[in-house]
């Protein structure tokens, strides 16, 4: 059951593509979308900002209706006749987790019994997936009415908006200091963050990962916050959270960065020459491999690590098998005389 992060009025799965033309969206063309956890952001070319989908933590940056019912509130009344609990906990619907990832496969392939299966399901619980409740569609963010807004990132449980000065502003978890603003306190609406803007900094890209933020500043430089182990933030292998955007350090000094992106536990940067370099480490079959050795003891450990072989403005030529051109060699008389002669001499003795 979703949060309504689709924008289509409803808490369904949707499993075709479908325009989103609720609370005005209709007659605006977006120029810039980010998908996050559970909620979704979008700038419009009047630059303005909209936002939908579950808004726990603040994360839509505007006040919002609640759901009609809740998914981990239970609703009953006392003791019916028969001595069975009346009315009906709003819990998942009693399908196998497995059964209905299969009723999402078996959609794909234009069967929709196990979908219309889970929806008999809800429908049996006298559940619904229709909710009136403004998180479901787009709505404006009202405090942001006079700036301009060129671009969004929709994170875990925060979010930022970028305005059209280089202004970065954040709001929702405040969670490992993930919004920039010193604390770790929460905000239902945008904040900006003044320890860029009293600094002079102004941010081209940005990036809103799971409690950790990354941005690029006009200049090329990357800053960082938020939660700092295993090195995700490139700032070495800090202990405590970092709770205001630290410049994050390359060994070129000459190094200017294009772009970020946050994840779970690492992050990448992308500099102006087309090279990539990745934050902390990604753990595979239950191990922290990643790129750095994280017990290591090496000075640049935490700090960002080049991916060799990788740029984003060319790709390295993919290795091919040798081709080997077979010739031929003629024989006979097509050697000698060639084509033409022979055609010529199939005339005669037909003549």
């Amino acid at each position: 059951i979703g949060g309504g992060q689709l924008g289509l009025g409803d808490r369904r799965p949707h499993l075709l593509p479908e325009q989103v033309t609720l609370g005005g969206l209709e007659d605006e063309c977006v120029s810039n979308l980010s998908c996050g956890c559970r909620h979704t952001l979008v700038t419009t070319e009047e630059g303005e900002v909209f936002s939908w989908g579950l808004g726990r933590f603040g994360v839509l940056g505007r006040s919002y209706t609640d759901f009609t019912y809740q998914n981990d509130v239970g609703m009953a009344v006392p003791e019916g006749e028969e001595g069975h609990v009346q009315g009906v906990a709003a819990n998942p619907p009693p399908m196998a987790v497995a059964d209905i990832d299969a009723a999402v496969d078996a959609a794909d392939d234009g069967d929709m019994g196990g979908v219309n299966a889970l929806m008999e399901s809800l429908d049996a619980l006298n559940l619904t997936l229709d909710d009136p409740s403004n998180q479901c569609y787009p709505k404006v963010i009202d405090s942001l009415e006079g700036f301009r807004a060129v671009g969004v990132c929709a994170g875990h449980r925060h979010s930022m908006v970028l305005d059209e000065h280089g202004g970065l502003y954040t709001f929702g978890s405040g969670a490992s200091g993930a919004l920039g603003h010193g604390d770790y306190v929460g905000q239902e609406y945008p904040m900006k963050v003044m320890e860029l803007d009293n600094n002079g900094v102004r941010i081209h890209q940005m990036s809103a990962g799971v409690d950790i933020s990354m941005v690029v500043s006009t200049d090329g430089t990357v800053y960082s916050w938020g939660k700092a182990t295993g090195g995700r933030l490139g700032l070495g292998m800090e202990d405590k959270n970092v709770t205001l955007p630290r410049k994050v350090e390359f060994v070129d000094e000459a190094f200017k960065a294009v772009d970020v992106e946050c994840g779970y536990v690492h992050s990448m940067v992308v500099g102006l020459d087309g090279t990539v370099f990745q934050c902390g480490g990604v753990g595979t079959d239950g191990k922290d491999d990643g790129l750095q050795d994280l017990d290591s003891d090496e000075g640049l450990l935490g700090h960002p690590v080049i991916l060799s072989g990788h740029n984003i403005w060319h790709r390295v030529a993919e290795p091919k098998d040798k081709i080997i051109k077979q010739t031929w060699t003629k024989y006979g008389k097509y050697e000698l005389k060639g084509r033409s002669k022979m055609m010529e001499e199939g005339g005669r003795s037909e003549a």
